[in-house]
């Protein structure tokens, strides 16, 4: 027999909302990387909800997120030191090169500029890549599960393209945390039910769940009741 957990699960009427819905939108993003070959639309809709649609790679998602248990979103930003110094340290040998180059002799100066444009390939080959691997980070996490909800990696830029946007989605995370269950105990199962959809969906992994699964457990209390095999209502998980 294979082996099940049962969490409680209370039911709360709040349904998330389908795409394909008649809804309000107020606010929308499109976010499109040619050098990444990805695109991304966000809409925040009806106050609490993210609609997410993303291709990478001819791979299509869409999936509907609930702010109630995102985290702030967050931004990093990688500068490859490596590439950019590789890069400039063959410009600078180039150069050096070129300024001794003596046009008079002919064999050392044909030797010579081959040389050079040895360096300057090298160098743009190493530019390409420090400009590539230099990149900006948009996520969103689950606030307790800690599990990525949302991810989206572009060049440089892409904070400037996402800071209203990301304003506004602050506010509304802030706005639907103010919809939250009354106790911290009855959050936590409505976010490991929302964790479980994200599952169903595709949009967490199982091993993303699993461990989203065990930090939200670890969130309860000794004096509140851990939310497994109490109260009327179970939900069997394979």
């Amino acid at each position: 027999m294979p082996k099940t957990e049962h969490i409680l699960l209370e039911s709360d009427v709040r349904q998330v909302p389908d795409l394909r819905d008649a809804r309000t939108v107020h606010a929308r993003l499109e976010f499109r990387s040619r050098l990444r070959r990805c695109l991304l639309q966000l809409e925040i809709i009806d106050y609490y909800y993210l609609s997410v649609r993303s291709r990478s790679r001819n791979k299509l998602r869409e999936y509907v997120l609930d702010l109630r248990f995102a985290d702030a979103p967050r931004s990093l930003r990688h500068i490859s030191w490596r590439w950019i110094t590789f890069s400039l340290v063959f410009i600078v040998l180039a150069l050096g090169i070129a300024s001794r180059i003596d046009p008079s002799a002919t064999a050392s100066w044909q030797r010579h500029w081959l040389s050079v444009c040895i360096f300057v390939i090298v160098w743009a080959f190493a530019t390409l890549v420090a400009v590539y691997r230099t990149t900006e980070k948009v996520s969103l996490l689950s606030t307790h599960g800690a599990a990525r909800l949302l991810e989206c990696t572009g060049g440089l830029g892409t904070f400037r393209v996402f800071r209203s946007f990301m304003v506004k989605l602050a506010a509304h995370i802030r706005l639907a945390a103010g919809a939250r269950r009354c106790t911290k105990t009855e959050h936590l199962r409505d976010e490991m039910r929302e964790h479980l959809r994200l599952k169903e969906i595709g949009v967490l992994s199982a091993g993303e769940y699993e461990k989203a699964k065990v930090r939200i457990l670890g969130q309860h209390t000794s004096g509140e009741q851990p939310a497994v095999a109490r109260g009327p209502t179970r939900m069997a998980i394979g």
